[in-house]
Order: structure tokens, then C-alpha cells, then sequence
């Protein structure tokens, strides 16, 4: 358990890094580095909750888990900011589907697609 965290939570950063790049080439003006933090912040997050999530569920629930709750942590964030960043929240399924799958990938392995 404590590998998968170890796992989701590097994951997790590496995703806020994108977000923090992305966020900042959409933004017009100079995005205060708190408010990039916090977006951070946000997917480092979504990579712990979805190291704690159970492994062995079907597929077809993988993909629907991923979207949900990426979109259930994206929203902490974009409610916090006055829901100013609708793209940065829809970013956040894209997310949980990259997260959720990568943690298949390395803890179930790609053969055992078709079995979970």
C-alpha cells in the first residue's frame, strides 16, 4: 500500500507540474504562485486519493471512478478560486482517467486488462 501511495503521490505532482505549465500559458496576465501552488497542491492530492482507492474493480468502473472523483477533487480547487478556471476542473477527469489507469498499469500490469 505504502509503494502505491509513493506512487500516486509522484504521479500526482508530476500532473500538477503539467497543470501549473498549462495553467500558466492560458493565463493572460502573471498567475500569483500561491494560486499556482494550489493548483499544485490540488493533483498532488488526486494522486493520494487515488492510491488509496480499492485495485480490483472492473474496468468499466475504472474509467467512471477516474472521471468522477478527478472531477470531485478539480472542483475543491475551482470552488476555492471562484470558479475561475472551468478548463483547469474539466482537466481533472482527463486526470483521474491518466492516474487511475498509470496505477493499474504498474500495480496490476497490462496483461490483466481484460481480468479487472
Amino acid at each position: 500500500m505504502l509503494k502505491r501511495i509513493f506512487y500516486g503521490l509522484i504521479i500526482g505532482s508530476i500532473l500538477g507540474l503539467v497543470c501549473i505549465l498549462g495553467a500558466s500559458l492560458r493565463s493572460k496576465t502573471n498567475l500569483d504562485t500561491w494560486y499556482l501552488f494550489a493548483f499544485w497542491f490540488n493533483r498532488f492530492l488526486m494522486g493520494f486519493v487515488f492510491a488509496l482507492l480499492p485495485i480490483n474493480i472492473p474496468i468499466k468502473g475504472k474509467i467512471i471512478r477516474g472521471v468522477l472523483i478527478g472531477l470531485g477533487v478539480s472542483f475543491a480547487f475551482y470552488s476555492a478560486t471562484n470558479y475561475q478556471d472551468f478548463l483547469g476542473f474539466i482537466v481533472g477527469a482527463f486526470y483521474g482517467l491518466i492516474l487511475e489507469f498509470l496505477l493499474h498499469y504498474i500495480f496490476i500490469g497490462k496483461n490483466d486488462v481484460s481480468k479487472t
